[in-house]
């Protein structure tokens, strides 16, 4: 059944339109039309004023609505994820898997398939994150994960994604740790590598650019900066023109004068908005566990014992809000942030991050003070207030 939804500011990906009605026809959009042309016989769904936009996809999910999911690696926690992050305007997300065995690993990302098998909506694929870091740079990453990347790790990620058709593979890693050729052999095969929780000098990321690095996860967070006389990882993630970086702007990741110095460095498209959230968001629990340890949020900042940022505990409304407000970006451009920039780094532009016709109909609704009202997934619509 048809429905058209009005009465909100349209946001396409590209402009904002007034005065338009969307067609939404069973999971995809049908239509962007004037409302005064709007056919009478569409049942129309009111929107009290705000913005409807693309729905926004998140790459680096730790956890939601209280699951954890290095913790429970199973399709029920993934729901609950969704479930958490989805009244933050979030319709997409990786599922992201912390530093760990290779067994929890694996058990994730069939957690992770399992789910897009039996058609849960919103899945696009996982995002390992560790464990071939630099040990300097692990975070909150607990030491004793920390390795080296063997021939073994490469096989069963390659095998992941060739096992699954159109399933996305995001392993972040430290390049300095990685023999020659390595990062060839994933890159090749169609994983995601991306630089992280890395020491690296300014030509071990080149290095790994060569060899098909896309991305940079956490801009600034767990990698070396740059100086004067050596560029560091930051410094070779903003002079190169063809990758992705992702950037969590909670106000503790990031000042907001770095964030305007990386989004006038890169290229146009190539910043996205991550949350890098944990199981917090979405949730009435201000607690959860990693690796034993209770990690407690106060004033909406994660900290571990040892003084380390442990993820964030935002949804991506707010970061779409802070990078608008604090940061002062444009409001358009926070949206293409939030949404058509990561799925064109995930090759999903074809179907989400715009409201073309024909797009999956995967929108996110929210006040002019940023309170997400309702949200819609392959058409399926849920009311946040």
């Amino acid at each position: 059944m048809k429905q058209a939804l009005v009465g909100a500011r349209i946001f396409t990906g590209e402009e904002f339109l007034d005065n338009y009605a969307l067609v939404i026809a069973g999971e995809k959009i049908e239509a962007l039309v004037p409302r005064a042309q709007l056919d009478s016989s569409i049942l129309q769904t009111p929107l009290a004023g705000g913005v409807l936009a693309p729905g926004f996809i998140d790459l680096q999910v730790n956890g939601g609505g209280g699951a954890f999911f290095t913790n429970d690696t199973s399709v029920s926690a993934i729901q609950t994820m969704l479930d958490g992050h989805r009244p933050t305007g979030t319709t997409s997300l990786l599922p992201t898997l912390i530093s760990d065995t290779r067994e929890v690993h694996q058990a994730g990302v069939k957690a992770v398939a399992d789910a897009v098998a039996t058609g849960i909506k919103g899945v696009l694929g996982v995002h390992v994150e560790g464990p071939f870091f630099d040990m300097a740079r692990r975070g909150a990453h607990n030491e004793r994960y920390i390795r080296t990347m063997e021939q073994a790790d490469i096989d069963w990620l390659v095998a992941s994604v060739k096992a699954q058709h159109d399933f996305k593979v995001m392993l972040t890693l430290a390049p300095e740790h990685a023999a020659p050729g390595q990062i060839k052999q994933l890159t090749s095969a169609g994983v995601v590598v991306c630089a992280g929780h890395t020491d690296g000098h300014y030509e071990d990321v080149t290095a790994a650019l060569n060899e098909g690095l896309s991305g940079f996860t956490h801009l600034y967070n767990a990698m070396r900066p740059t100086t004067g006389r050596e560029p560091g990882v930051v410094g070779a993630a903003l002079e190169d023109g063809n990758s992705w970086c992702g950037i969590i702007i909670d106000t503790y990741h990031v000042h907001a004068a770095s964030a305007r110095i990386a989004y006038a460095a890169k290229p146009k498209g190539k910043m996205y908005l991550v949350t890098d959230a944990m199981s917090t968001v979405g949730s009435p629990e201000k607690s959860f566990q990693i690796y034993g340890e209770t990690i407690y949020e106060k004033d909406g900042c994660l900290v571990n014992a040892e003084g380390r940022l442990a993820g964030s505990a935002i949804g991506m409304i707010d970061a779409v809000r802070l990078n608008t407000n604090w940061v002062g970006v444009e409001l358009a451009e926070s949206l293409r942030m939030a949404s058509l920039y990561p799925a064109q780094f995930m090759q999903a532009d074809n179907y989400l991050g715009r409201i073309v016709s024909g797009y999956r109909a995967d929108l996110v609704h929210f006040t002019d003070d940023y309170r997400v009202t309702h949200t819609w997934v392959a058409g399926q619509p849920c009311t946040h207030i």
